[in-house]
């Protein structure tokens, strides 16, 4: 299956898109940090990620920095996200799973790259607010839960990738059990503030985790994370 183009208000290259140039600019500043996947530089260019933040800091929402979305959280640097999701070498085929739905732009992200995206997000204000950004943005591939997102969402697994964008003291099993064969599970994994980011892949000979270096996220909570 072709990666889906966004469409829709706000969304690239439609009429009156004030943001394109912002978002051909962003681009540019993902080139130079070394992202190389064409289809993940294509799916930052087409994603309207000024829908995802609030209007309060809209003005910067192409600069490649975190931003507050409320709740305590924030959405990440885009360049962090895109070396997420690079990491996953996604084709446009996958199911995939994303734990911490946050803003929902990553989601949209991911939802641009693969064929369907279910995410999970345990503060449900957050998961609200994600859902109506994803029907302004014109995403239609990607549905959201809200609960605890260590449990995953075992009715629509197993998952050819799973994406989880907080850190845990550990690898929740039920993700490892929803992974498919040949599936990519990327986490952080290690104290609260400090982890190392993992990318575990499921092989015939089991699981194989690679680091790929040092992580600073939001705590993962839930019955097999931290607690709250």
């Amino acid at each position: 299956m072709v990666p889906r183009r966004l469409s829709g208000r706000g969304a690239g290259g439609g009429a009156g898109d004030t943001y394109a140039g912002y978002r051909t600019r962003l681009v540019e500043t993902l080139r130079a940090k070394g992202i190389r996947d064409l289809a993940v530089l294509k799916a930052f260019a087409e994603t309207p990620r000024h829908l995802f933040v609030p209007e309060a800091v809209r003005h910067r929402a192409y600069e490649d920095v975190a931003l507050p979305i409320g709740n305590g959280q924030t959405i990440s640097q885009p360049s962090t996200q895109a070396r997420h999701v690079e990491a996953l070498r996604l084709t446009g085929r996958e199911r995939v799973l994303e734990i911490g739905t946050g803003s929902g732009y990553q989601a949209a992200l991911l939802g641009a790259l693969a064929a369907t995206v279910l995410s999970v997000e345990r503060v449900q204000t957050l998961a609200r607010t994600a859902q109506l950004a994803l029907r302004e943005a014109g995403v239609t591939n990607v549905s959201v839960l809200h609960g605890d997102g260590t449990l995953g969402w075992s009715a629509y697994a197993p998952y050819d990738a799973i994406l989880v964008a907080a850190g845990g003291p550990e690898i929740p099993p039920p993700l490892v059990e929803q992974l498919s064969p040949g599936g990519r599970l990327l986490i952080p994994v290690g104290a609260r503030g400090a982890q190392i980011l993992t990318l575990v892949e499921r092989g015939d000979a089991g699981l194989r985790r690679i680091p790929l270096g040092e992580a600073r996220f939001v705590p993962l909570v839930g019955e097999h994370g931290f607690d709250a």
